[in-house]
């Protein structure tokens, strides 16, 4: 059961009940949300209300959640580049185009699928079935390295260390544009989109904190390469951030923009470099995957059109 309380603000003053929750959680339709309120499961002021509620300012709203009869992910024979491996985590490194897990659309073909029948039995269920050894993600269309839990304590361990940004996670993108700065930070906190619940954006209104520093690493004509360091992992960050500033991550299909001046092969976001504490041996590991080949093609192109 996951429980999940909000406190409306005046932005959705008389917006009714159900489309609140369709915007505002991720998993939910505005039908799943109607069925949520029939069953008593969404109280307000500590009262049942109907789907047509229409919300005010203060209002208090707790939802209860009921644990989904989830699919169960499927082993399947799926190459995987394999960086580190030992008794308690395994590191990879995630090809564009791949979906981490399986979710609605994608329940074959996906890391998880590989992982499942390259490890067995030997992940941890923290993140339940769709999500064995999950301790974070990456997007389908970023590539780079991803670390996975073969145990429980080893997830608590580095999910923990997650929480006290004490993990490495560095990225290299292709931005759009020539930033100014060679060096700089975006503190900026980031939320769902109120209109596009698959969007997030930066926002005030029940949003995160969110900080990404970044690096200039080389300019090009209209395009600045770049390394991201996260402070914090939030979903989308380095893509949102960066199109937040003006410089969208190049090829990026949700944030960035229609027509740029060079065709690339989509987004241009590669995890380079992550590090972390080993959960056993207490001994710092930093792993760095090279740039793959659809990521030197875009610096080719812009060194070409540079000239």
């Amino acid at each position: 059961m996951n429980k999940l309380n909000f406190i409306v603000d005046k932005n959705f003053e008389k917006m009714r009940i159900d489309k609140f929750l369709a915007e505002e959680i991720e998993e939910l339709t505005r039908s799943a949300a109607a069925t949520l309120i029939e069953k008593d499961n969404v109280i307000i002021n500590g009262k049942s209300i109907n789907k047509n509620y229409k919300l005010r300012e203060g209002d208090k709203i707790e939802i209860e959640i009921p644990a989904p009869v989830l699919y169960e992910a499927k082993a399947e024979k799926i190459p995987l580049d394999i960086v580190y491996e030992d008794n308690d985590l395994i590191v990879v490194n995630k090809p564009k185009g791949m979906v981490v897990h399986p979710a609605a659309g994608n329940f074959e073909g996906t890391l998880v699928n590989a992982l499942l029948y390259h490890c067995k039995d030997n992940l941890s269920g923290i993140n339940g079935v769709l999500r064995p050894g999950i301790v974070h993600r990456i997007d389908k269309n970023t590539s780079g390295l991803l670390i996975v839990a073969k145990n429980d304590k080893a997830h608590k361990h580095l999910a923990e260390q997650i929480k006290e940004h004490s993990f490495t996670r560095e990225y290299e993108a292709i931005a759009v544009g020539n930033i100014k700065d060679d060096k700089g930070t975006v503190d900026a906190p980031i939320g769902r989109h109120r209109t596009d619940r698959k969007r997030m954006t930066v926002t005030d209104r029940n949003s995160k904190n969110a900080i990404t520093h970044y690096e200039v690493i080389a300019r090009y004509k209209g395009y600045t390469q770049i390394k991201c360091i996260l402070e914090t992992g939030r979903t989308h960050q380095i893509r949102v951030h960066m199109a937040y500033i003006g410089h969208p991550v190049s090829g990026d299909d949700v944030y960035g923009i229609k027509k740029e001046k060079v065709n690339f092969e989509g987004q241009c976001l590669h995890a380079r470099k992550i590090g972390f504490v080993h959960p056993s041996t207490e001994e710092y590991l930093e792993f760095t995957s090279e740039l793959p080949e659809y990521f030197r093609n875009h610096l080719d192109k812009l060194e070409k059109i540079s000239k």
